[in-house]
Order: structure tokens, then C-alpha cells, then sequence
């Protein structure tokens, strides 16, 4: 049944038929070996595979040993240290990266190209179906280099890319990974394993399947921040009381995954053809957010959320005078998951079936110019039911049309990239929410032009500018409910325009004997910037028969907002002992965004300064690192300040296999003096703090 879809989605881009025949075709091999290159200076999210250093804006990759080290059971935990990145942090469970400040519909979470199909951004407390523990590599593009994958994407991409549908024939006649981690602050428990079995010298066969269990979250402090506990100190009721000595373990923070997963491919000379079925399954809890006021209800909530999945890929190498190769790309899911209430019982459950496709028309290289082509569609049917539905039965449907072209001059490379979007978004009569039917649709032109030089060998700099449109989605146009993940009663507005904005980006990257540089600065300019701010409940007991409100009322508004900040990376080699690399490396980050005529936008991350010293040998290596955060003050009116922390961190790995950098054995400590920490962007930040002292042992296996 899965299949059935996913070829509907090939045929909604007919290309595709055109390209199918070409498999005989010669192969080039250089273009071959560049876009499956696995070198971790290789951007393939960039579409034209380019090394990092040639990206007009700021780009990450997460991979190898690093990778490892920062595996959490979350896509935005794993990514936290990244330059630009932070995370929702919903607790343990449910944490979605956060990019330039940006989150939910300004950031695209990607695998293999392809859309991650769940309901993550709908709601904070929804997790990302996507699993890290299967991830060869991260890529996070911030920046105008992501608009390639959706108008929506104004803040990144994050790209996590893995072997599913195999890219290559292994050497071995049995190819293994296998990972497996312990972790104390939660006693975490996870395993994952692939194997690959190649059926001659054309075809492979792939799976995959991973388990994870943990308990509880260890914070190693008190649970609720110092004015939530000083107003529950101050209650005559004695439970309430109570919540002000409240520590150490996280309550209703205990999580299960598992996930199964099998795929082929037909690797030949003249292109591939691949094809992966994929099920998750993922119970977890989601923190208690306490009541300090008599009468107030503390809900106790877990997830149950399932996913069925399908994905299709297939490349051609064409070796013609315009096209050097024809990419094709197709996904579906059917995913759902039910809230389920301390009782037992099933209050709420979201229902969502989505299909992604995207053609890829990679042109040849002619006498520096070279570029890609491209249309993408995509459509979601989503609707929710029980006593939180929030939102009528709506549908999207989005066609894309996109380009890039590049001429490299020698010293100086200028792209020019464009994207068309066509978006219908419509919702059905529901007289339980007292709301009509709706049909909006949308026409977005975005684009960007820019370039780069080499100033002197080994640094250039780069200055991007872009026009960037998008559609409001069905969430922001037609939610009236309430919504017990942001504790708001939300309501959206069918009448929104477009989000408009220009963006700026200056780059400046060098690298030299021993040391490597990456800036980045940008500032973007909205107009139509969708928000939502807290108002009056008049104005959402009108939508709702009347009836007095469960949480206060949200209401999505319009306004002109700016966004400005920074990134900066680099590593330098301080000496050589013996067999020993001493490295050492940093991060910071930085952004400011304001809402014109409402203040501070919410939940913005505050600066942040990261570094890390590292003795790197060929088969040990041991790291410490500090990651403060500072306070932030500058907050929303209904905001809290967040005060700032410092966390202390080592690691030491060894590779016990020589030869072999894919295996290794890593203990790690984290937040080694049991810090209090919080996230300002995470709506829980008040009631979940992050984890104290955890110690993790993990283990990956490649043979």
C-alpha cells in the first residue's frame, strides 16, 4: 500500500519516465564520485555538490567521530553545538532544531532530501520522526542556500543522510554497522544495526533496525525556576507546596523507540534506482508542566506516535553537452499519534498523510558554468481529533519550480539562484470549532544573487542577497482551539498574506597551515512576518461559541520584524606531541530579532560562546570543552528571563581497530558539575531543565 503512493508521486513529475531508459547510458565517473563523496568538506544538500568553503552562507556538517560524540536520541540535541543551532527542548523527548533563531515553519528537517512527513511543526511537544542513531551524516545549511528546498526555509535546512537506499556495492560480501550507547541521566539504553548484502556486483540489499529505552531525566537540580518555586513555597495548598522542593528527576520524561526498516538498489554504470520501506514506532512522555496556582490542572501526557514510510531514488548520468545527470527523489508517509492521558485514555490524535517529489536536472560544467534545474512537489493532508483538536480537516498542496547557476571566474564565483511556488491551502467546514470552509491560494517568487572571491590563497569572502516569499500554513491561517502543547488557546487568521522578506549575508572563510576560519553575518528584513502574541480572551471566546477559555488566547498577527546576528568557527593547531595533534577550536553565535510596534520576538537563543581542546592521535583522542550561555533578558512581554550557564565537557575515544576510523569506543561526561541549565527557546524552559551529569558510553562497530 505504501508503494502505491510513492509511484503516484513519480508521476506527478513525468520527467521521470524520461529518465528511467537512460540507465544504460555511459556513466561520468567524476561527477559520480563527486556527488557520493564522503568527505566531510562535501556539501551534497547544496545540490551541486560543493565544498564547504565554496557555499555562499553558512553551512555545518556533522559527521564521523563528532557525530558520535554528540549522538543524542533527538535530531535538535544532536545538532545543539553547531554554530547557529540551538533547540526547542520539550524535554528529553521532543526537540527540534532551531536555526538563526528561527523554528517550526522557517526551518525544513530533511532526510535524504526528502521531508521528515510528521507534525513536529505543529507543536513543540510533537517529536521529529526521524532517527538520528541511523545518520551517516548531518547537514545544516542556514541561510538563502536552503530557499533550493522550500520557500518555508528561510531559517535552514537540516539534512540528515543515511544509507537506506544504498549508494554504493560494498567491498565485503556482509557490510555491518552497529552502534550502542549507555547513558546515566536518563538510563538510556539504545542499539542500532544495518546490515548491507550485495547480490553480485549491481544489486544491494539494506537493513536496518534500532531500539532505545530510557527513564526518567536526571537534571541533577530543582525541577521548577526560582520564582515558580518561591510561588508554590507561598501556597497554602500543601501539594502545591511541595512542587518547591521538587528535584532531580524529570517527571514523565521516560521514552521507547523502535524502528525497522528495509531497502534495495540497482547500482550499474549507467545510474541507480533504489527504494526503502521504513516503520517507527515512539512512546514517550512529555514533561509535567505544573500548576503554582490553586484550581490549576497539571497534565500528564504521553506520545504514542507511528509511521509508515516509503522512499524511492534514482540518478542518471546523461554526459551531454547541457546535462551531466538527471536526480530523482519521492517519499510518503502515513503517520499518526495519539495523546494519551494519565488515565490511560486517548484524548487527542493526529492523523497525517504527506508526499514529497523533487526532480533534479544537474547541468555540465561549461567553461565555468554550471547549475541545476528543478520542480518539487508536495502535498499534506492533516487533521486532528478528540477533545484538543485545535484544528479543522485542511489540506496542502505545494509545486515548486527551482534553479541555481553558477560561472566560476577564477578568483571570483557568482550564483544566481531562483524558486516558483505554487501553494494551495484549504480546510474543511467544522462546525465544532465554528469554522467555515476555506480555500487560499498563493503564488511566492524567491530568490537570491551572489558572490564570492578569493582575497588572498586560502580566504575568500562572500556577499549574498535575497528575496524571499512565503505562504502562511494551514496552522497559521486556520487554527481556533485549544492547545494543550503551548498551553495556549490558538487562533489563526484565513485572511493572512504573504511573508515577505529581503536578507543580506556577508561570509569570510580562510584556512592556512594549522588553522581554519568561518564568519558569518546576516540581517533580515520582514514584512508580513507571522507571530503569535497574547491578547485578549474576547478575541478568541468569539470563535468559540462563547465558551470560557481552558488557556489564554494566542492570536497570530502580521507585523514588519527583523532578524540580525552572526557565526563564527575555528580551529588552530596549537602544537605536536609525539603522535598528538593539540587542537584547539570555538563557536559563537548570536542573534537579535524584533517584532515592529511588539518588542523582542519570543523565544529567541541568547549569545553563546562554545570551545573545546583537543589531543588528537591516530587511535586516541581525548577533548575537553566549555559551552556558556548567557542570559537573556531581552525577552517577549510574556516571556521569562533565563539566566545563563556554563557546561564543562569531556570526551576520550579510541579506535581499537587500526585502519579502521569507523570504529571506536567513546566515553563521554557531560555537564560535569551537574549545572542547572535551561533553554530559552524551549516552551518548558520553566519546568524542564536539561539533563545534569550524564555519563555515556558508545560503542560503533563497522565492518
Amino acid at each position: 500500500m505504501l508503494l502505491s503512493p510513492l509511484l503516484r508521486a513519480g508521476c506527478a513529475l513525468p520527467a521521470l519516465c524520461l529518465a528511467l531508459p537512460a540507465l544504460a547510458q555511459t556513466p561520468d565517473d567524476a561527477a559520480d564520485q563527486a556527488y557520493h563523496d564522503n568527505r566531510a568538506d562535501i556539501i551534497v544538500t547544496a545540490i551541486i555538490p560543493r565544498r564547504q568553503g565554496d557555499i555562499l552562507s553558512g553551512t555545518s556538517v556533522v559527521t564521523g567521530e563528532e557525530l558520535t560524540r554528540n549522538m543524542r536520541s533527538t535530531i535538535g540535541e544532536t545538532l545543539a553545538r553547531q554554530p547557529g543551532v540551538s533547540a526547542t527542548s520539550f524535554g528529553p523527548n521532543a526537540s527540534r532544531p532551531i536555526l538563526r533563531g528561527f523554528q517550526g515553519e522557517r526551518v525544513r528537517i530533511l532526510t535524504d532530501g526528502i521531508g521528515s512527513f510528521d507534525v513536529s511543526n505543529t507543536s513543540v511537544d510533537h517529536a521529529v520522526a526521524i532517527n538520528p542513531l541511523t545518520a551517516d551524516r548531518i547537514e545544516v545549511l542556514r541561510g538563502p542556500a536552503a530557499l533550493l528546498y522550500g520557500s518555508s526555509a528561510i531559517g535552514g535546512v537540516v539534512n540528515v543522510i543515511d544509507s537506506r537506499i544504498p549508494r554504493r556495492v560494498p567491498d565485503e560480501p556482509v557490510h555491518i554497522d552497529a552502534i550502542t550507547t549507555y547513558g546515566s541521566a536518563a538510563n538510556e539504553r539504545t542499539g542500532s544495526g544495518e546490515v548491507e548484502v550485495p547480490l553480485g556486483d549491481k544489486l544491494v540489499f539494506h537493513f536496518d533496525g534500532s531500539y532505545s529505552k530510557s527513564g526518567d531525566l536526571d537534571t541533577g537540580n530543582y525541577i521548577l525556576t526560582p520564582a515558580l518555586r518561591a510561588q508554590a513555597a507561598a501556597s497554602g495548598d500543601a501539594d502545591i507546596a511541595s512542587l518547591a522542593t521538587l528535584r532531580g528527576k524529570l517527571p514523565n520524561s521516560a521514552a521507547e523507540t523502535w524502528e525497522v526498516s528495509g531497502g534495495a538498489a540497482l547500482i550499474t554504470d549507467g545510474g541507480n534506482l533504489g527504494f526503502s520501506v521504513t516503520h517507527s514506532d515512539n512512546l514517550y512522555g512529555v514533561p509535567v508542566r505544573y500548576a503554582v496556582e490553586p484550581g490549576g490542572e497539571a497534565e500528564k501526557v504521553r506520545l504514542h506516535m507511528k509511521q509508515d514510510r516509503a522512499d524511492m531514488r534514482a540518478e542518471v548520468p546523461v554526459n551531454g553537452g547541457f546535462l551531466e545527470s538527471i536526480r530523482f527523489r519521492a517519499g510518503f508517509a502515513d503517520y499518526q499519534h495519539q495523546e494519551i492521558e494519565d488515565t490511560g485514555d486517548v484524548g487527542t490524535t493526529f492523523y497525517n498523510q504527506s508526499m514529497e517529489s523533487r526532480l533534479e536536472l544537474i547541468q555540465a560544467n561549461r567553461g565555468g558554468w554550471d547549475g541545476a534545474i528543478g520542480g518539487q512537489f508536495f502535498t499534506r493532508k492533516f487533521h486532528v481529533e478528540g477533545e484538543e483538536k485545535f484544528l479543522p480537516r485542511n489540506e496542502t498542496t505545494q509545486l515548486g519550480l527551482f534553479t541555481l547557476q553558477s560561472i566560476d571566474l577564477g578568483k571570483t564565483r557568482v550564483e544566481v539562484g531562483g524558486r516558483y511556488e505554487h501553494t494551495d491551502v484549504s480546510a474543511d467546514a467544522d462546525a465544532t470549532l465554528f469554522n467555515p470552509a476555506y480555500d487560499r491560494r498563493f503564488d511566492t517568487i524567491s530568490g537570491s544573487i551572489g558572490a564570492s572571491r578569493e582575497i588572498v590563497p586560502g580566504w575568500r569572502a562572500g556577499l549574498n542577497l535575497s528575496r524571499t516569499e512565503r505562504a502562511p500554513s494551514a496552522e497559521e491561517l486556520f487554527a481556533r482551539g485549544n492547545h494543550a502543547g503551548t498551553q495556549a488557546f490558538e487562533l489563526g487568521n484565513p485572511d493572512f498574506a504573504k511573508e515577505k522578506s529581503w536578507g543580506v549575508e556577508a561570509t569570510l572563510r580562510g584556512q592556512g597551515p594549522g588553522y581554519t576560519l568561518a564568519l558569518s553575518a546576516y540581517h533580515n528584513w520582514f514584512d508580513g512576518y507571522i507571530y503569535d502574541v497574547q491578547v485578549a480572551d474576547d478575541a478568541c471566546m468569539a470563535v468559540n461559541g462563547g465558551e470560557d477559555l481552558e488557556f489564554p488566547c494566542y492570536q497570530y498577527n502580521q507585523a514588519k520584524a527583523r532578524y540580525l546576528g552572526f557565526e563564527a568557527e575555528a580551529t588552530v593547531k596549537l602544537a605536536q606531541v609525539g603522535g598528538y595533534a593539540i587542537n584547539l577550536d570555538g563557536v559563537a553565535d548570536y542573534v537579535r530579532a524584533t517584532v515592529t510596534d511588539s518588542g523582542p520576538a519570543p523565544r529567541i537563543p541568547p549569545m553563546r560562546l562554545l570551545g573545546g581542546l583537543e589531543a588528537q592521535g591516530d587511535r586516541l583522542s581525548l577533548r575537553g570543552e566549555v559551552e556558556h550561555s548567557f542570559a537573556q533578558d531581552r525577552i517577549a512581554a510574556t516571556e521569562t528571563e533565563t539566566g545563563g550557564f556554563t557546561l564543562v565537557n569531556a570526551s576520550l575515544a579510541w579506535k581499537p581497530i587500526k585502519g579502521n576510523d569507523r570504529t571506536t569506543i567513546m566515553l563521554s561526561a557531560n555537564n560535569i558539575f551537574d549545572v542547572e541549565a535551561r533553554r530559552h527557546a524551549s516552551f518548558l524552559k520553566d519546568y524542564a531543565p536539561l539533563a545534569g551529569r550524564d555519563i555515556r558510553i558508545t560503542a560503533r562497530l563497522s565492518i
